[in-house]
């Protein structure tokens, strides 16, 4: 499975692993709901899945959250961890169809991608990480649940306005496809 991995796409994970921890230490805005945040590094997570695929997107969720929890609170919060790992596997797999390569990135593209990245956050969020932290650690359903819900919407929110952004502006800097024709 790794062996088929380009090394563009390996030093993306590496980079994009260090941006996340970066983006998630220092670019977040506090919610008032204990341990959840605005979290940019969400958003930069789905712009390198999109670009990278599912398998650059779930390492990169993997390591940059394991390195931003280990180096910022000495331990891991694998459930969460876990989730970005889900998160940005499912929305690089889920995006295949958006062709940026091709300067490509409409209204159509805009919402699909946001369609699926809503989906995809509430599963991961809303769901899979307060039942990873009621079956790991033991947490009360109605906090995590709490935690897990404000979290998707938060990062609903983030992902639908900055990867957006990211995703239209890297588009305009890639040529349209068939957009060079032979002169006679």
């Amino acid at each position: 499975m790794f062996k088929n991995l380009s090394i563009k796409t390996i030093v993306a994970i590496g980079i994009g692993s260090a941006v996340y921890f970066v983006l998630g230490r220092f670019v977040t805005i506090p919610t008032g709901v204990p341990n959840t945040n605005v979290d940019t590094a969400i958003a930069f997570l789905a712009f390198i899945a999109v670009l990278f695929g599912p398998i650059a997107g779930g390492l990169v969720g993997l390591i940059g959250h394991a390195l931003k929890d280990a180096l910022m609170f000495g331990s891991v919060w694998w459930s969460w961890v876990l989730v970005s790992l889900l998160v940005g596997f499912l929305i690089g797999l889920a995006a295949h169809r958006i062709k940026l390569e091709d300067g490509q990135f409409g209204k159509k593209e805009l919402i699909s991608f946001n369609l699926i990245q809503v989906v995809v956050q509430i599963i991961g969020w809303g769901v899979a990480a307060p039942v990873l932290d009621i079956l790991i650690y033991a947490e009360p359903a109605n906090k995590v649940f709490t935690q897990g819900l404000v979290a998707a919407l938060l990062n609903i929110i983030s992902v639908g306005v900055f990867t957006s952004i990211l995703l239209f502006s890297y588009s305009k800097t890639q040529s349209l496809g068939n957009s060079l024709t032979k002169e006679d």
